[in-house]
């Protein structure tokens, strides 16, 4: 893993896809804030690396929200973007998240399921037990890896992806993730990002069919130290 001029840390890059271990605040894609998204940031590293002249191609996988850190899959050709795309629609990308709550769960494991909705203008989803109109389904397993002082911290991986799913399961059972104002949190982290991390992921390589398996580190805070 390295690091390059623009804080870019580089969890594996080949001819086909890159991934980085995105700093919480930074964007996937742009978005009405104008702030320059990480997109752009490793298509510049590209650039410069490999001295490519003209526009680099880079495929945008998936995302992470905003206040979310942890592991971003980009695709540099169009084969891999199709192939990736076509994976994650058929759950062949197998992703781990880490989140610091505050609450303990009531059980140390647990598989959740809900009906998301979600609410274009506030950009939030609200969870219902049973079918609701424009709602769908999700689910995600969890179990308690540590119990911190005040927190606790939880693996989770996902079944479905839906929008802010962890964030909105999580604040239903009563355990929201620390600094989630949004979902339940008493109060934001100075830096305004979330405690929850895109930890593992591992894939079958879209075009050369090796196992991939990534982990990305923490970011530094006290909490996510105690973590370790």
């Amino acid at each position: 893993m390295h690091s390059t001029k623009n804080n870019l840390q580089v969890l594996h890059e080949d001819n086909h896809i890159i991934m980085i271990n995105k700093r919480a605040g930074d964007i996937v894609q742009g978005d009405k804030t104008g702030d320059k998204p990480l997109s752009d940031v490793v298509k510049e590293y590209i650039k410069d690396k490999y001295n490519k002249p003209g526009e680099v191609f880079l495929g945008t996988v998936h995302r992470l929200d905003r206040p979310t850190s942890g592991i971003i899959i980009f695709a540099r050709t169009s084969k891999a973007l199709e192939r990736l795309n076509k994976m994650l629609r058929e759950k062949k990308v197998n992703k781990t998240y880490w989140a610091v709550v505050k609450n303990h769960p009531t059980k140390a494991k647990d598989t959740l399921s809900h009906h998301l909705k979600k609410n274009p203008k506030n950009n939030k989803s609200t969870a219902f037990k049973k079918e609701v109109n424009g709602s769908k389904h999700a689910i995600l397993h969890y179990q308690v890896l540590k119990k911190l002082d005040n927190y606790s911290l939880l693996e989770i991986d996902l079944e479905t992806g839906r929008h802010h799913q962890i964030r909105c399961q999580l604040s239903s059972i009563g355990s929201s993730i620390k600094g989630d104002l949004k979902y339940g949190a008493a109060r934001s982290n100075k830096n305004g990002s979330i405690h929850l991390h895109a930890r593992k992921i591992n894939f079958i390589h879209p075009v050369n069919k090796e196992e991939i398996n990534i982990i990305a580190p923490l970011p530094k805070d006290p909490i996510w130290d105690a973590c370790l």
